[in-house]
């Protein structure tokens, strides 16, 4: 599947790092990217809004200053998620920060819209949607974003209920665009595996939570080197949309993980908490069922250099279990 020369040309490993609410800032946006993937973080992490505006100009201007003392190992492009939702009352002005700083990637979520992406376009940059169905991809698309990026069942946060294997499947009947996956991706077996499905990149948070540079208190980083996938709960009481959650903070806002009632899913509120007293993110930790991999806590760089030494280890084992296969095919061939 062809990709944009944005998203083709300056990678050294097909990975996104997924925009993490509260915890990606630009230490960890520019440490991803001049690893080689692409950082990102959501518009609404940066408060007030003249925020984003610094982050912005420090983001574009290291990224500049990187690549002219590397012109081997450029930086990769980076992006903003832009949740577009009624709910958002700063679209608009994030959107023409965006524009002004010409953001080479604009993550859309929880809603599609035409001049958001024709905002976008105006400048030549690229708009991925993320999505849990094919529906909702199929409208995205017509509204005129790039490329999807389908959350499967088990990624970090708000995530959907349907199979990697699955999604992909049904995305690729009818999309030959550019797909990034999410969905417990924390090794470099994985990011191939993802390509193997169909997709062209891998969509990576959860692992990015436990690094040096993000802005999450040590207990969050430390739960999450010590827990696993069993420890990861699917509820939509925290914000009215279903996402996985660590079970361990649940427990510690003195909630019953295995005896969590439904939310409302028209009362759609981010950082409420649904009808209890702890909030969303903040109290109750959002995180995939991919942690397993995830042993200590590196700087960003260490885990993109891990995350490119299983990548290439996977590729080469594969690529020996393909030859050896062929190998056996053609000597029985050669036996009849």
């Amino acid at each position: 599947m062809a990709l944009p020369p944005v998203l083709r040309d300056r990678l050294r490993l097909p990975v996104i790092a997924s925009p993490l609410f509260i915890i990606s800032n630009p230490d960890l946006v520019i440490a991803q990217c001049t690893s080689g993937i692409v950082g990102s973080f959501p518009s609404l992490n940066a408060r007030p809004i003249s925020l984003l505006d610094e982050w912005l100009a420090r983001i574009t201007e290291e990224l500049a200053a990187w690549d002219r003392d590397h012109p081997d190992t450029p930086s990769a492009p980076f992006a903003v998620n832009q949740i577009v939702h009624k709910t958002n009352d700063r679209l608009e002005q994030d959107l023409e920060l965006c524009v002004k700083y010409k953001v080479p990637v604009i993550i859309t979520s929880l809603g599609a819209r035409t001049d958001v992406n024709e905002a976008i376009h105006s400048y030549g940059g690229v708009v991925l949607h993320d999505v849990i169905n094919s529906t909702f991809a199929r409208k995205a698309i017509e509204k005129g974003a790039d490329g999807l990026i389908p959350v499967a069942a088990g990624a970090g946060g708000h995530a959907g209920r349907l199979s990697p294997f699955a999604l992909i499947q049904e995305l690729r009947e009818w999309f030959d665009g550019p797909i990034a996956l999410s969905g417990a991706i924390a090794n470099g077996g994985a990011i191939l595996g993802a390509q193997a499905m169909g997709a062209d990149l891998a969509y990576i948070g959860s692992a990015f939570i436990a690094t040096k540079e993000a802005n999450a208190v040590q207990g969050y980083k430390d739960m999450i080197v010590a827990s696993s996938g069993d420890d990861i709960v699917y509820s939509n009481l925290f914000t009215g949309v279903h996402g996985n959650y660590l079970r361990p903070s649940i427990v510690a806002a003195g909630l019953d993980p295995d005896n969590l009632p439904e939310s409302d899913p028209s009362k759609m509120n981010f950082g409420s908490g649904g009808n209890t007293k702890a909030k969303a993110w903040k109290d109750i930790w959002g995180c995939g069922q991919g942690i397993g991999a995830v042993k200590e806590i590196p700087s960003a760089a260490e885990l993109v250099a891990r995350l490119t030494r299983e990548y290439d280890e996977a590729v080469a084992s594969l690529a020996a279990k393909v030859a050896l296969t062929r190998g056996q095919v053609n000597a029985l061939a050669a036996a009849e």
